[in-house]
């Protein structure tokens, strides 16, 4: 069963998003895992896709490798096309196809040309991530590309931290908690102790402060990160600032799992 509590994970989602900030662009929802007890060297890295409810990037920049059907369809649906004979324009030349592939965080490709593109492109593609998955003319173009804008991927590489696009900050409040319940359980199901694995969870909006939703609370939190209230609302206990100039009065948690909330 999930560690995470339920009133906490919904009172971090009222904080980054009420306290969010008009942009000129969709800000994303991110997850912020920090782990504990795995060894990147020794054990062995996991890595998944999970799909989820709601589409958390829209607007993700997609690229089709097509053939003329494949570049029709994607063209009225607003997706930049690259057809067989544009790729032996770039002549192999790594930098131009670094620098074009790089626009993109996805590339797809018509099954029947797929194997072309190391012919055309050399080994660049794969080694930036970028190489194209295979589509087909069996399946409609637009659920496929709902299907990608609708997953996120968990990889462990060489540091126990990771930042997951799980959401945007045009999603409802229910919709963005079931993005995160879904991501977070199926995280878990990749770390080889689960919940044990994980030290600190956060949520934060692409320009906005983060929110801590799981983990141990330690000192040091409140000294950086005080959250001042109300004498009448928690138990009080004051100490002095780290100018020892100023009286701080903050509230310390007596129990960091029913009442992380405050930070």
């Amino acid at each position: 069963m999930s560690k995470l509590n339920a009133e906490i994970l919904k009172t971090g989602i009222d904080y980054i998003i009420d306290n969010k900030k008009e942009r000129k662009f969709l800000e994303t929802v991110e997850l912020q895992i920090n782990l504990k007890d795995y060894d990147p060297q020794k054990d062995k890295r996991f890595s998944g896709t999970v799909k989820l409810p709601n589409i958390p990037r829209p607007k993700m920049k997609i690229c089709i490798i097509g053939d003329a059907a494949h570049i029709e369809e994607a063209s009225k649906l607003g997706i930049d096309t690259m057809s067989v004979e544009g790729l032996k324009k770039f002549n192999k030349n790594k930098k131009q196809i670094k620098k074009w592939a790089k626009k993109y965080k996805v590339m797809l490709g018509t099954d029947t040309l797929v194997k072309q593109v190391p012919k055309l492109c050399g080994p660049i593609l794969n080694r930036i991530g970028r190489f194209p998955v295979a589509i087909s003319h069996s399946e409609p173009l637009e659920k496929k590309l709902k299907e990608i804008q609708s997953s996120v991927k968990f990889q462990l590489k060489k540091v126990l931290c990771m930042g997951i696009a799980i959401a945007n900050v045009g999603l409802s409040k229910e919709e963005i908690r079931q993005n995160i319940v879904i991501a977070l359980n199926f995280l878990i199901s990749l770390l080889k102790k689960g919940w044990n694995n994980i030290k600190t969870l956060y949520i934060k909006t692409t320009m906005g402060k983060s929110y801590r939703i799981h983990g141990q609370i330690v000192l040091t939190d409140y000294l950086n990160k005080l959250y001042i209230k109300p004498v009448s609302e928690y138990p009080i206990t004051t100490y002095w600032g780290a100018n020892y100039s100023q009286l701080w009065h903050s509230s310390i948690l007596e129990d960091p799992d029913s009442r992380m909330a405050s930070l």
